[in-house]
């Protein structure tokens, strides 16, 4: 018999984002998919074994851009005048401190485990340190920056020169870097926000170290305008101008480019996201012209305050927004089919986390991080397609068993690394204070 560290048995199997197989064993050992074969097939002997009866098992979600220092700001940013940034999300952030830093993280933690989300990136806050203890310990794969800015006129709490703003990340960096299931990203929080002093030192340091560089970009009209106004050129030209875009960047939201901006993005091989609640509200992307140049976004749900942290509603909301802004015009019903949103979630989600052919997908080599659904789900029989059903009509509380590296994280809808009831109880005493 075959040693393994985990056995999945007799499950039906979402392999990848179009093939669906009935009746599969799935071997774990050493943090890595071992085995996907027919159950039976191969005789395993197995530390732990989780039944496949009755549940679907498919790569985990991947949340290509949310923000752990807006979880406390869930219900107080729908239809709150504009700007929200500069009215009530900046100076939340600007309150933050460790404490609020560590229930943010637990919170979100929790969330993304019951919700399915096995990966994140998030875009950058402060006091990152106790955010990264907490997702240490989760067992989720997270990547996490340091907001990095420094315009003039910034909260005193959080104004700071390039200097100190890059050193804070290479500090974060030096702490937390592939330390458990983390990694550390090096941001732009917004050029608008960024002289050309800290854009050359940010992507000079991620460059020497090897690793990713994010920004938010493209998000607003009046965003890439105000570039226009200073550099007399559009937001991605500007970057490549600074020899700042490489594969190694992420474009968050990247919601309204130009033709020569999309080739750019094609050329340099950069990986964007978008963020459909909450791009609903500033401009609609052209993903099905970007998908025909085989440029192939991830999905983020901008963090909770937007909407809460479920993927699921993300790609749902996306496919009505393309329908009726690229496809009724163009008579094209099938413009972002169920087949091509999953492609987004796991392909351009595994690249938005530097784990392109290592995560999105359930085959031998690839890293252990899935997810299984409860297939006897009033909402989720009959079936006449599975696939297309697990789009339609599957939701977070679904989700039943989650394993990131190998490791079972939550086992029957129970959380295995972060003590749930405390940090329910916690959220809610916050709650009261507020």
């Amino acid at each position: 018999m075959e040693k393994c560290d985990l056995l999945i048995k007799n499950a039906v199997v979402m392999t990848d984002y179009e093939t669906v197989e009935y009746g599969m064993d799935i071997a774990v050992s050493d943090g890595r998919i071992t085995a996907v074969a027919k159950s039976g097939a191969r005789e395993f002997c197995a530390e732990k074994t989780i039944s496949g009866e009755e549940k679907l098992f498919m790569p985990g979600l991947i949340d290509s851009h949310m923000h752990t220092g807006q979880q406390l700001l869930k219900g107080l940013v729908l239809d709150a005048k504009p700007i929200i940034w500069i009215r009530v999300m900046l100076p939340f952030e600007s309150t933050l401190t460790p404490e609020k830093m560590k229930l943010s993280a637990q919170a979100a933690a929790l969330e993304m485990i019951k919700s399915g989300t096995t990966a994140f990136i998030d875009a950058g806050s402060y006091y990152m340190d106790a955010a990264a203890e907490v997702y240490e310990k989760s067992g989720l794969r997270g990547c996490l920056s340091y907001s990095t800015m420094d315009e003039d006129g910034l909260p005193e709490s959080i104004a700071m020169d390039a200097a100190q703003a890059v050193t804070e990340t290479d500090r974060l960096y030096e702490g937390w870097n592939g330390k458990g299931n983390l990694k550390v990203y090096y941001s732009l929080r917004a050029l608008n926000s960024c002289s050309h002093e800290l854009t050359e030192l940010a992507a000079g340091h991620a460059r020497e170290r090897g690793a990713m560089l994010q920004a938010h970009m493209n998000e607003y009209q009046g965003e890439v305008d105000g570039i226009i106004k200073r550099e007399n050129m559009r937001p991605y030209e500007f970057l490549e101008k600074m020899g700042v875009l490489s594969d190694r960047f992420l474009g968050a939201h990247s919601l309204i480019l130009s033709e020569t901006e999309k080739e750019l993005i094609k050329k340099r091989g950069v990986k964007l996201c978008h963020c459909p609640f909450s791009n609903c509200g500033k401009a609609v992307p052209d993903t099905p012209d970007l998908a025909e140049r085989g440029i192939i976004p991830g999905f983020g749900t901008d963090g909770a305050a937007h909407g809460g942290l479920s993927l699921w509603n993300e790609m749902r909301i996306f496919r009505s927004l393309m329908n009726i802004y690229h496809g009724v015009p163009n008579r094209n019903p099938k413009v972002m089919p169920a087949e091509l949103l999953f492609r987004m979630l796991w392909e351009g989600g595994a690249a938005a986390v530097d784990e392109a052919g290592q995560c999105g997908k359930i085959a031998e080599g690839c890293k252990a991080d899935f997810v299984s659904i409860y297939l006897d789900a009033g909402r989720l029989i009959p079936s006449g397609n599975l696939l297309h059903t697990m789009f339609e009509c599957a939701e977070s509380g679904d989700v039943r068993d989650m394993v990131v590296g190998g490791k079972v994280l939550m086992e029957n809808r129970e959380v295995q690394t972060l003590d749930e009831e405390k940090i329910r109880f916690e959220m809610k005493e916050y709650m009261k204070r507020m």
